[in-house]
């Protein structure tokens, strides 16, 4: 098995290429240049960007599907995949650094706050899955992704 990557290069995946091969890396990388796009998209016009974006949240969850042990039978679900939780990694990185241009300091100071948390909660996440103590959900990819709205 292929560890998942942790969440340093995660975020560094965010702002540059990858170091590496790694698909998730690769795939996170994608993401926040969507989520960069989407930025200067006009109110309903994102169609396209997030169905883009939902492909490269399913790629990262067939890669854990395939990849990654199964949970053992008493293993708690998460509420999202590891996919649904990168993308918004990717997106709280863009958010986050684009504030660093034009925010005042508290908005600034909260949207890396949120960031640090979210990957710290990639983290925890990324290994009890790999220990198997965490189930995923099964988005499956069989609905399409909403502007701003997630999974419908």
């Amino acid at each position: 098995m292929e560890p998942l990557p942790p969440k340093e290069m995660i975020l560094e995946a965010c702002r540059s290429l990858p170091r590496g091969d790694h698909p998730i890396l690769a795939s996170a990388h994608q993401l926040a240049g969507l989520h960069e796009q989407r930025r200067y998209c006009a109110l309903g016009s994102t169609a396209e960007i997030d169905e883009r974006r939902a492909h490269f949240v399913l790629t990262i969850d067939r890669w854990i599907a395939t990849e990654v042990p199964l949970p053992h039978g008493g293993a708690h679900m998460h509420t999202e995949t590891v996919g649904t939780v990168i993308d918004r990694m990717a997106q709280f990185s863009i958010c986050a650094y684009a504030a660093l241009r034009t925010a005042p300091d508290w908005i600034v100071h909260d949207a890396w706050q949120r960031l640090a948390e979210l990957a710290l909660g990639y983290q925890d996440l990324a290994f009890e899955v790999s220990a198997g103590i965490r189930r995923l959900p099964d988005l499956g990819g069989h609905r399409p992704y909403s502007s701003g709205q997630g999974w419908l």
